[in-house]
């Protein structure tokens, strides 16, 4: 098996370009291959290499140190987040939802989930929640050819959901969400979690997701900045809720508030589009009624 690390579609490239892969990455000297370096079909860009020289440092010179190899796993899920950043302009907006009438619901509703076998989590409304939004505004619902010049716009709503594992993060997919019910919803992220943990979802249960959710609620953290999971446009990422001040008119009431980042393609969503579907979401998570039908 070739060592090189590159992503499907940049191995896509490369076949129909007839570039050797392993031969490219002998002459640059590394072995991750970006699609940037398929663009001559020659090794033209010298500099990721030269570059990483800076980095390449005898670290016992300073102290005791251990090594450990980094699986085949996490070098594959580094090369495309590396691409990612580096392809992607990317712009993240920050925004918060009142969290409490999910939490006041899921209460009410704890003792169904537990005569059902679900753990109802916030995670299943935000789920539903952005489902919704995606139906509402479709260009967030699309994918961006290689090339920029052709706009994919998808019927189906998928949403990815990041899980962290010990062999590294996953992402498999709830398919057709905008479908589904909240139970449905509920249970499928459970059984996708739990297997991903054990590292038994199929290939056929991850990728094709038009968005997805990564959650450090349950980790902590008040906000911070995703990145883009190409072929997808954007991703939204949920911290732990936090109690804040709220001016009801009259007073501050504390009102528990989770924090929202979406991280997006600034070549097809701007930041008015931004703004408004957080705005839509931020709405459907307030009142959570709105996606129960």
């Amino acid at each position: 098996m070739s060592d090189v690390i590159a992503p499907p579609s940049v191995r896509a490239l490369a076949r129909q370009k007839g570039i050797d892969l392993d031969r490219l990455a002998r002459d640059l000297g590394r072995t991750t291959i970006a699609r940037e370096d398929l663009d001559s079909g020659a090794p033209v860009a010298s500099a990721p290499a030269a570059t990483s020289s800076y980095w390449d440092v005898d670290h016992s010179l300073y102290g005791p140190v251990t090594e450990e190899p980094t699986s085949r796993f996490a070098q594959i899920a580094s090369a495309n987040l590396n691409a990612a950043n580096a392809l992607i302009p990317q712009v993240t907006h920050h925004d918060r939802a009142d969290a409490s009438a999910i939490e006041a619901l899921r209460k009410q509703l704890k003792p169904e989930a537990q005569a059902r076998g679900v753990k109802l989590t916030a995670l299943a409304f935000q789920v539903r929640a952005l489902a919704r939004a995606l139906r509402e505004f479709p260009r967030f619902n699309a994918s961006l050819s290689p090339d920029g010049k052709t706009l994919t716009l998808k019927a189906y709503v998928n949403i990815g959901i990041a899980v962290d594992t010990a062999h590294g993060l996953m992402v498999p997919v709830v398919r057709d969400a905008d479908k589904k019910g909240l139970w449905q919803i509920a249970a499928e992220i459970a059984d996708l979690a739990g297997r991903a943990q054990a590292r038994k979802v199929g290939p056929d249960e991850m990728g094709g997701a038009s968005m997805t959710i990564t959650n450090l609620g349950g980790i902590g953290g008040s906000a911070f900045s995703p990145i883009v999971n190409p072929p997808e446009l954007a991703i939204l990422g949920v911290t732990r809720s936090e109690m804040r001040p709220v001016w009801d008119g009259e007073a501050f009431q504390p009102v528990p508030m989770v924090p929202l980042d979406l991280s997006y393609d600034h070549r097809v969503i701007n930041g008015a589009d931004a703004a408004r579907f957080m705005t839509y979401l931020c709405g459907l998570l307030a009142d959570p009624r709105r996606i129960m039908v």
